[in-house]
């Protein structure tokens, strides 16, 4: 008997770990299994009960669920979810009682859609609600085609995102911290990413930098999106817990996260300069495996995470280090150089952090996170303004929406509703994040198509169409968020299946689907080229005086910090997550003007030019904060010097903001000069290195001051 037990236990100790590993470990398959999961329940009945269509419907109506699912603390989840539910009621009764009206109907499609469109612009939670809530219409649109009471898919629809939501509330609770841990573990892991790619610049040529920047850039942006959805995720759960207490180590930890993401974004010196140098190369090379180490490492801290194991920091960082110094005094006492211990002194930093991570959690001052403390009408007001992008997005759908209706009266178009159902997912706030959706749409229902009319004839029965829809379901969600092209591959098998399961057309249907998928994404990419275009480079004047603004404000910071460090540096992390997203939209914008018309790509070059100035001086800033607890860093006249540059980008921001760029270098050129006689005068070292960070900071900034003229010339 006891034999049998300890099987039994060790048989489900092993399914526990299979669990962990395979499924629990990685967000999006957890998705995925608990909408497929869902749907599968929901639809099986049904189907055994000879009610396809009935259970079509729920599965749909849990789909358009889990895309509206927010992330929010439990019982934030909840109201969520009652939101969600009544929208969605909402939502396909309008279009059940309207839809008989033409010009009634187009009346409140316009308007719903704006309405919906501007509430998810105040804020996350409500994005996703407002979404799920179109798509719901667009569902009960095609839906409607079969005569059913008006009131049928009214009820199924929710119903079907009330049940998915109820599983996923319940996983939530028997875990609540699972959202938070998810999150953070995904700011840990772009920053695994990140510091590995930057891993390749050590030591590194200039040829390939140009790469390897725009590489980082690109990174750079997931990794700011994730710090911003950790801070809205650790908010709503400070909001719900009634001992804050109990959120300290994930408070701590996103301490951490923007703390070596800081380290991570540093740069002391041009990488390309320092290779050239025969006695820095092999040190570079030693920094470039630590940084890889420091990669993996964060790394495992995601892992742990998620797996809810402890995290053990690799011994071997120690021995690397160690390596290092041993190196640098060797070249020191030969030759008299050390150009790179200042950089060693940061990465050694960050292995220290991450070495701790796990110690004195318990004691000392609670941080605080950033959050918007403006009312929701406010935001709502501040939202209708025909300048803000989210109006303008709105416009531009509802605009879709409605010529997409009207070609629908006038022509005779089998499965029409698919028009508006593409448009809704290929209609973006921007012509080149349109255009790429477009490319991914039909590149991805062409090749659905494809694979799933072969796999019909493989399954043609009603068991295999079941089985068929459930793991196109379980496969969309797990790439959804990973690749948009391949989701859409298996949402369009998806609807083959649905429709072989109402009425045995999931195959003639789709051509008309290609056909409607071609017209929505035409008229989408037609409305956001041709109402309010926002070509980048009219936006790049103010993108630039934007980003210069905050570098001058994280600036302002660090010498703040350098003169009185502050116990809570709340502000400090404020002003530095606001430059980086300043620094991401101008990199943003160059990569979108990319995709422009040609005639529309005038500044190309020059945007890249100043997207590269910008975030190397925001590079060389966050060299510079890295640094700020070490205690006499700087002496009186450096943070003199320091203060003269910050006054010089202080001037160019309110030159670019009043477009009249007429001040003088002078200052500047003079701070340059009497940098370049002190670094002639000081023997390589750290107090060299020092000096050599405050004259890049200075010489990028007038840099980036005299592009800033040309753009205004143009």
């Amino acid at each position: 008997m006891q034999n049998k037990l300890r099987v039994t236990q060790f048989r489900g100790q092993q399914w526990y770990e299979l669990w962990v590993r395979n499924i629990w470990r990685y967000p999006n398959r957890l998705l995925a299994l608990k909408s497929a999961f869902t749907m599968g329940a929901l639809l099986i009945p049904f189907v055994i009960f000879n009610l396809p269509f009935v259970g079509v419907t729920l599965a749909l109506g849990a789909l358009a669920g889990a895309l509206s699912e927010t992330d929010d603390h439990p019982k934030g989840r909840v109201k969520a979810l009652l939101l969600s539910i009544l929208s969605f009621i909402i939502s396909s009764a309008s279009v059940e009682l309207l839809l008989p009206y033409p010009i009634l109907f187009g009346i409140g499609l316009a308007g719903s859609t704006i309405t919906f469109i501007l509430i998810g612009g105040l804020g996350e939670r409500y994005r996703g609600i407002t979404f799920g809530a179109l798509l719901v219409a667009i569902y009960t649109m095609l839906g409607a085609e079969i005569p059913l009471n008006w009131y049928t898919q009214v009820i199924l629809l929710p119903t079907g995102a009330l049940c998915y939501g109820l599983l996923s509330l319940t996983l939530l609770y028997l875990h609540p911290a699972r959202l938070l841990e998810e999150q953070l573990a995904d700011g840990f892991e772009n920053l695994s990413l990140y510091m590995k790619e930057k891993s390749k610049l050590f030591p590194s040529q200039e040829s390939i930098q140009k790469k390897t920047r725009q590489r980082l850039a690109s990174l750079n942006v997931q990794m700011i999106g994730s710090l911003g959805r950790c801070k809205n995720v650790l908010n709503s759960y400070t909001d719900a817990v009634d001992d804050i207490n109990q959120l300290r180590p994930y408070l701590y930890k996103f301490i951490l996260l923007q703390s070596l993401h800081e380290r991570a974004a540093s740069s002391h010196d041009r990488y390309d300069l320092l290779s050239a140098d025969s006695d820095n190369r092999e040190i570079l090379e030693g920094l470039g495996q630590l940084l890889l180490q420091l990669s993996l490492a964060t790394h495992e801290v995601s892992k742990s995470l998620l797996m809810g194991t402890e995290y053990h920091h690799p011994i071997s960082i120690k021995w690397t280090i160690n390596a290092i110094k041993t190196h640098l005094n060797d070249i020191k006492q030969t030759t008299n150089k050390n150009d790179l211990g200042l950089l060693l002194q940061n990465l050694n930093q960050s292995h220290i952090s991450l070495q701790n991570m796990n110690f004195n959690v318990d004691a000392g001052y609670l941080p605080r996170v950033d959050r918007d403390s403006s009312s929701l009408r406010k935001r709502f007001t501040n939202l209708l303004n025909w300048k803000h992008p989210r109006f303008k997005y709105a416009i531009r759908l509802s605009t879709c929406f409605l010529i997409g209706y009207f070609f629908m009266q006038v022509f005779d178009i089998e499965k029409r509703y698919w028009i508006l159902l593409t448009s809704l997912f290929v209609c973006q706030p921007s012509y080149s994040e349109t255009r790429l959706k477009i490319f991914q749409r039909i590149l991805g229902t062409i090749t659905g198509v494809i694979v799933g009319v072969s796999v019909v004839q493989i399954l043609p029965t009603i068991g295999g169409q079941v089985v068929l829809l459930i793991i196109a379901a379980y496969f969309f969600f797990a790439w959804l968020k990973q690749n948009y092209a391949i989701s859409v591959i298996f949402v369009t098998i998806f609807v083959i299946a649905a429709f072989n399961l109402i009425a045995d057309k999931g195959v003639a249907v789709m051509i008309p689907r290609i056909i409607d998928t071609i017209i929505g994404a035409l008229l989408a990419i037609l409305v956001v080229r041709f109402m309010w275009p926002d070509w980048q480079y009219k936006q790049l004047p103010t993108l630039l005086a934007t980003a210069i603004e905050k570098n001058k404000v994280y600036f302002n910071r660090i010498l703040l910090e350098y003169d009185s460090p502050s116990k809570d540096d709340l502000p400090y992390r404020i002003s530095r997550y606001q430059a980086h997203q300043a620094d991401n939209s101008l990199a943003l914008a160059w990569r979108g003007m990319k995709l422009e018309p040609k005639k529309h790509q005038k500044l190309q070059k020059r945007a890249f030019s100043i997207t590269y100035l910008n975030h190397a001086l925001l590079s060389y800033l966050s060299a510079l904060g890295s640094h700020r607890n070490v205690k006499g860093y700087m002496n009186d006249e450096v943070r003199h010097m320091y203060k003269e540059v910050e006054e010089v980008l202080r001037m160019v921001a309110d030159s670019l903001r009043k477009n009249n760029l007429q001040y003088s270098y002078s200052e500047l050129n003079l701070i340059l000069e009497k940098l370049g006689n002190k670094l002639e005068l000081t023997e390589r070292g750290i107090q060299r290195q020092k000096l050599v960070l405050l004259y890049n900071i200075a010489e990028v900034t007038k840099q980036l001051a005299q592009k800033a003229s040309q753009i205004e010339e143009k």
